[in-house]
């Protein structure tokens, strides 16, 4: 007489996770894709820096690159006033058409 009630429990037990798979398949999509996304765009973009592009940091510093190195890079923000900041920090390079937060795609 047990084993019948143990199959049972065991698809009942089944059917229970499939709300948690469902929202864990809606958060990849609506959350975790996009922003793995974003951020190979955005190491995409700091690995195609050199120098004599003008970018932003991530605190809003607009300057041009004058030295690059693995994990700084070195920024003139006025003449003759030159900066360092980390790699990580440079928010987007400046175009003429205003700021390019990520790379331009190849068509």
């Amino acid at each position: 007489m047990g084993a019948p009630g143990g199959q049972a429990g065991q698809a009942g037990g089944l059917a229970g996770f499939l709300p948690i798979i469902i929202l864990f398949a809606i958060f990849y999509f609506l959350l975790i894709r996009p922003q793995q996304k974003k951020a190979k765009e955005h190491k995409a973009m700091l690995d195609n820096l050199k120098r004599g592009n003008r970018v932003v940091t991530s605190g809003g510093i607009f300057g041009t690159i004058v030295s690059l190195d693995d994990t700084t890079v070195g920024l003139e923000i006025a003449e003759k006033v030159k900066i360092k900041v980390a790699r990580g920090n440079i928010g987007g390079l400046i175009t003429d058409n205003g700021i390019q937060a990520k790379p331009k795609e190849k068509n």
